[in-house]
């Protein structure tokens, strides 16, 4: 056989025995011999493979995969732009450690700087955000030795090392890996029936094992002084901390007994534990930042987050000693009852559907088993406002780098690996964003019930609660800022033949008893102008 369809049936067996099961590619030419071994994986049932003519939507249908399954997911490619298009990809996969892998197919290095076509120099091109760059030499004939004793073994030893830094398994930090391998033609393969392929470890084994390491820093807390927990995304289960009211994101595990974020500013606390990275509620923030605060940050990973650099000691567990005062945690039970109550309550009396709405409906509709997806912008803060994680539920969202890019096709792949229901929450920015990710071609793997719920304010609804939202600024707000679009989803969704409700508030909760047989859209149309009146006044609520 050729070198080229050697070395890909080499790489592609060994991303298998090293535990791989989903792998997304794209179609090109320089990778045609990744495609052909790719697809004979698939057909025996080794390797799951999604076709998608976006490499953008690509690489979020492979964050999405690896997201809800834990798995390594490569997401395959040509050479050129092909690859720079998993940029927004690579960057979510780094911030939120994501074991994400770029297998690009590249043109032969000499090749490069030459002017041939489709030529970049895009080994490097993701510089830190890539746990590590990885490479394969060129493939060579070997003059007697068909199955290519002298660089199989090579070829193998590069897969496992990229399964190792994409997982982390040494260094507590997984991530993404670019994993890029030059081609030389010919591309196709001259393999027929029955031919031998150069072999990996007896047992279906990987060729190189790697254990994971344990990363066990502990940190003495003190938990007399009045504590509260910050459970930021990523964090890993802290029972050590289950008697200490805990602030939690909705991705977020929830330590100890709940407290709303809008509780915050009433309390005046004298310590802070940070677990995971906080990366929602300015409330938080300013906790974090006060220097009468003592911060402590507990992480699974190597970094820990210090936004306003008032940490004054970090490990991945705590060494707990002390008690907190009763009086602590009855005054914190007492202002979430009260922040929750009033949340409710205005949602109920405010005459317009907003996305605060939407996000209330939809977070009650949810039971166990379910997974929920929450769009980055107003969803994923409005889920924070109306509920608080509960067991039996697990809630996903892209918060690395908390951008709207590449929503839909996330939710997709989290569907794809999920056994029961997924429901995602987005708005129609985002929605739109993305739209090309319910571009899934006939024969492909399809979710088996993704319900996506749009809330539809026609704009960027986010920027009604900033600084630019305030009323001086209207003259210039709609356009720049709102940026209404007045697209018709219904019509969009029947492009992509994808089943599409639009229903109001009272009505979606009912849409959401049942489930989507497939993949389906509900439309909430929504109201942004008085969303900054609201907030306004559900914080005074708390307040008073």
């Amino acid at each position: 056989m050729n070198p080229s369809t050697a070395q890909a049936h080499v790489v592609v067996d060994e991303l298998a025995r090293g535990g791989v099961r989903d792998v997304v590619l794209c179609p090109g030419s320089r990778n045609a011999p990744l495609a052909f071994a790719l697809q004979a994986a698939d057909q025996a049932g080794r390797i799951r493979l999604h076709m998608r003519i976006d490499e953008r939507s690509a690489g979020f249908l492979a964050v999405g995969l690896a997201l809800a399954s834990g798995r390594p997911v490569p997401v395959v490619m040509t050479s050129g732009t092909a690859v720079a298009n998993l940029g927004p990809a690579v960057l979510e996969a780094n911030y939120a450690r994501v074991p994400l892998i770029v297998l690009s197919a590249n043109r032969p290095y000499e090749m490069l700087g030459t002017g041939a076509n489709q030529t970049v120099e895009q080994f490097g091109l993701f510089g830190s955000q890539v746990r590590a760059n990885i490479s394969l030499g060129l493939a060579e004939s070997e003059p007697g030795a068909e199955l290519y004793p002298a660089q199989n073994s090579v070829w193998r030893s590069a897969v496992c090392r990229v399964l190792a830094a994409a997982r982390g398994t040494r260094s507590g930090n997984a991530g993404p890996v670019h994993f890029d391998i030059p081609l030389r033609e010919p591309l196709v393969p001259d393999l027929v029936a029955g031919d031998p392929l150069p072999l990996g470890r007896d047992g279906e084994l990987p060729w190189t094992a790697t254990q994971y390491a344990t990363l066990d820093v502990p940190l003495d807390i003190d938990l007399t002084p009045d504590t509260v927990v910050i459970s930021g995304h990523g964090a890993g289960h802290r029972p050590e901390l289950a008697a200490l009211p805990t602030v939690a994101e909705p991705t977020a595990p929830m330590h100890g007994p709940a407290l709303h974020p809008l509780a915050l500013p009433l309390l005046r606390p004298k310590q802070a534990i940070i677990t995971g990275r906080p990366t929602l509620h300015r409330q938080v923030s300013k906790v974090l930042a006060d220097p009468e605060v003592t911060v402590f940050a507990l992480t699974t990973g190597p970094r820990w987050p210090d936004v306003s650099g008032n940490v004054v000691g970090t490990g991945t567990r705590a060494v707990t000693h002390g008690a907190p005062r009763p009086e602590w945690l009855e005054l914190c039970r007492d202002l979430n009852e009260k922040a929750v109550g009033v949340v409710r309550a205005e949602l109920a009396g405010h005459p317009k559907p907003t996305g605060l709405h939407v996000a209330a409906v939809v977070l009650d509709a949810l039971r166990d088993g379910d997974q929920l997806l929450l769009g980055a912008s107003n969803p994923v803060r409005d889920a924070a406002l109306v509920a608080q994680p509960r067991p039996g539920i697990r809630v996903l969202s892209n918060r690395g780098v908390a951008g709207i890019d590449g929503t839909v096709s996330a939710a997709v792949g989290a569907a794809l690996t999920h056994p029961g229901r997924t429901v995602a929450l987005m708005g129609d920015l985002t929605f739109l964003h993305d739209a090309s990710g319910l571009l899934i071609g006939p024969g492909e793997p399809r979710p088996e019930d993704l319900t996506i719920v749009v809330a539809n304010d026609d704009g960027g609804g986010i920027f009604e609660l900033l600084e630019q939202g305030d009323p001086q600024y209207a003259g210039v707000f709609e356009r720049v800022f709102g940026t209404p679009h007045g697209m018709d989803l219904a019509a969009l969704c029947a492009a992509y033949r994808v089943p599409h409700l639009q229903v109001d508030p009272s009505q979606l909760a009912d849409a959401l008893t049942g489930n989507a047989h497939g993949i389906r859209v509900l439309e909430v149309a929504t109201e942004r102008s008085s969303l900054r009146e609201l907030h306004a006044t559900v914080r005074a609520g708390v307040s008073n």
